[in-house]
């Protein structure tokens, strides 16, 4: 299930991308034709990757479609299974809690004190911290989502099907 809050963070990752890759290119042909670079592209590109590693994160998490390793959970009974499924979202839920808190103590320290990057054009900080928030923030809700809805499934007797992206009461 994709949200209009999901779709819209997912085409700002997309977009940081497309910022990436011109601001690259464009940084190594000037420095190349004219010896000249662009002022603070380190920072700007360690800004823009913040963006498009996390803001595309709840809609990853929406699709499952984050690394797991079934080794041993496909012995499990679909039961089974559907319960680690839970157990997974609920320790991601404490894994993504102190990310989220100290995300959210920078980002309102950068913002309160107004704080820039040190460099010729001084981009400020607080863009890149809120980014990060709205990314762990927006994975963080999806997550107790999945794990509400997942669970009420095998409470009601049904299973959570990873392959499918479904859930089915028996």
């Amino acid at each position: 299930m994709q949200t209009r809050l999901d779709r819209f963070l997912l085409n700002l990752g997309a977009a940081a991308v497309l910022l990436l890759g011109t601001l690259i290119t464009v940084n190594v042909l000037t420095r190349a034709l004219f010896g000249i670079s662009i002022p603070d592209s380190v920072t700007m590109v360690r800004e823009l990757m913040v963006a498009a590693i996390l803001l595309p994160l709840a809609q990853a998490t929406a699709e499952r479609a984050h690394v797991s390793v079934e080794l041993l959970s496909k012995r499990l009974s679909p039961r089974g299974q559907s319960l680690l499924i839970i157990l997974g979202s609920l320790i991601g839920l404490l894994a993504l809690s102190p990310l989220l808190w100290a995300g959210w103590k920078e980002f309102h320290d950068t913002w309160t004190s107004g704080s820039f990057f040190s460099g010729e054009i001084q981009i400020p900080k607080w863009p890149g911290r809120l980014m990060f928030v709205l990314g762990v923030a927006t994975c963080w809700l999806r997550l107790v989502w999945l794990a509400f809805d997942d669970a009420r499934t095998v409470l009601r007797g049904g299973t959570v099907d990873l392959a499918q992206n479904t859930h089915e009461v028996e």
